[in-house]
């Protein structure tokens, strides 16, 4: 899987760029927000997603790693393809997307082409829980603190506390110490419960 590409960026477009790295042009599918923000630039770096099907390698690219991980997530929802997602984030900001599924807005997703009240149903639904919360500077927590939450979690419940107390307490805990291990942050919950 490839990280990012770093080159000239020889062609753009609303929907695509071409950007030539070592002597190889490589044709990547972009977003309007990836857009407008390259639109300026003779040289660029893209974080890119990419997929295989049996007739193609299609590249996707992203300005910054907030954007990719909004568009992995939508795509882990069924019924919500690679172009649906691109459109959602032409539509709107990766923040927006955040906050509209973090405050169940299934109005403002509806808005976006593509997307009925059943999608924008399933991507609240579908993505509620996997969504980090946003610190101050906008930024995504790890989504390995969203792994090692749900572990100690269910580790907690398992030991007979209640869920709602845990998972406060958890939500705490990890907004003291952003990278916090699985082991550490059990240890720390038991001794506030």
């Amino acid at each position: 899987m490839y990280e990012y590409i770093k080159g000239s960026l020889i062609e753009i477009a609303p929907t695509y760029a071409v950007v030539e790295t070592h002597g190889v042009g490589y044709f990547i599918n972009i977003s309007l927000n990836t857009y407008s923000k390259l639109s300026e630039k003779k040289e660029c770096l893209l974080y890119l997603h990419q997929t295989i099907r049996e007739d193609a390698h299609i590249l996707y690219g992203f300005f910054d790693k907030k954007e990719r991980e909004i568009f992995e997530l939508l795509i882990s929802v069924s019924g919500i393809g690679p172009n649906t997602a691109r459109m959602m984030l032409s539509s709107l900001s990766s923040f927006e997307i955040k906050e509209a599924i973090t405050n169940n807005n299934v109005t403002l997703l509806k808005s976006i082409k593509g997307i009925g009240a059943k999608s924008a149903q399933r991507i609240i639904i579908d993505l509620k829980d996997k969504l980090g919360k946003f610190d101050e500077t906008g930024e995504f927590l790890s989504s390995q603190n969203n792994t090692n939450k749900d572990e100690a979690l269910s580790g907690l419940v398992m030991l007979g506390f209640s869920k709602n107390a845990v998972e406060k307490v958890l939500d705490i805990i990890i907004s003291e110490n952003n990278n916090i291990e699985i082991e550490d942050l059990i240890k720390q919950a038991l001794k506030r419960l």
